[in-house]
């Protein structure tokens, strides 16, 4: 195929190669069987991957060399290069699926760039200039479960219903803390908008108070009130208090200064 390297000169055509570009190496042989089973899925990803990365194979039968200087001792072997050095590899002929996984996490798309500045600029409260990065990675990689989630977080205090729509279905330990605190203010403004009721209890006044200081921007308020239930009534709202904490200080940044201003009396609180 026209896009994978045979490998003949491991010098040139992958450690010089992958000084511009990733290149995966797939050790094979003729008789291996598992190594017939995988080269056809690594042709196809690297079809797939228009450019993003290249495919080099060594037949070890061919070149015994490469495959001892390189420490290939079961076959396949696929190591992934990047600036000149192996960054990565697995061992076996994994499912089509599984490679698909492990090539998205070892080789990030052209895309993480752009959504580690939209991170950034929400360090920075410009959750505008975020949404405008993001908008068209979503558009066009509506798989892309971290654009996705960090979108939602941009657009979550303008439009909480699209940052729910943005996050539904996501299963993704890594944004666990995002999706959570996505969908605890999605809880909040269902609240403070009236969609939604919570027990009737003394300290219910304290909390939707909490919640109506928290979208009017007062974070101190918020959190002053949100801990107050903490020591009052933990377990309301199904921890919603501590919840809410969590998510403003997520929003705001462990380096804010409200956030620094709260934390010891929010952790204290938790420990009463």
């Amino acid at each position: 195929m026209e896009n994978v390297v045979r490998v003949s000169d491991f010098q040139r055509d992958v450690i010089e190669m992958s000084d511009s570009i990733p290149v995966l190496v797939d050790f094979w042989a003729e008789w291996c069987g598992p190594c017939k089973a995988l080269g056809p899925v690594l042709e196809k990803l690297a079809a797939e991957a228009d450019g993003r990365w290249t495919l080099a194979t060594v037949d070890t039968e061919a070149h015994p060399r490469i495959a001892t200087d390189w420490g290939i001792r079961s076959i396949p072997n696929v190591k992934l290069f990047i600036g000149g050095r192996p960054v990565g590899e697995f061992t076996g002929a994994l499912p089509e699926h599984a490679v698909r996984e492990w090539i998205g996490r070892a080789i990030p798309p052209p895309s993480a760039r752009v959504v580690a500045e939209a991170r950034a600029l929400l360090e920075l409260n410009d959750s505008a200039g975020a949404a405008e990065l993001l908008e068209p990675i979503v558009a066009s990689e509506p798989a892309n479960a971290e654009a996705r989630v960090v979108l939602a977080r941009a657009v979550l205090l303008t439009d909480t219903a699209r940052a729910v729509e943005l996050i539904r279905g996501l299963e993704e330990p890594l944004l666990d803390a995002d999706i959570e605190t996505i969908s605890t203010v999605a809880r909040l403004r269902e609240l403070n908008d009236g969609r939604a009721l919570t027990a009737e209890t003394p300290v219910r006044p304290a909390y939707l108070a909490a919640a109506a200081n928290f979208f009017a921007g007062d974070y101190d308020g918020a959190l002053e009130g949100f801990i107050g239930v903490i020591r009052a009534n933990r377990p309301y709202d199904d921890d919603g208090s501590r919840k809410a904490c969590l998510a403003i200080f997520r929003i705001l940044g462990e380096g804010h200064e409200i956030t620094q201003r709260h934390r010891r009396d929010f952790g204290s609180a938790l420990y009463v």
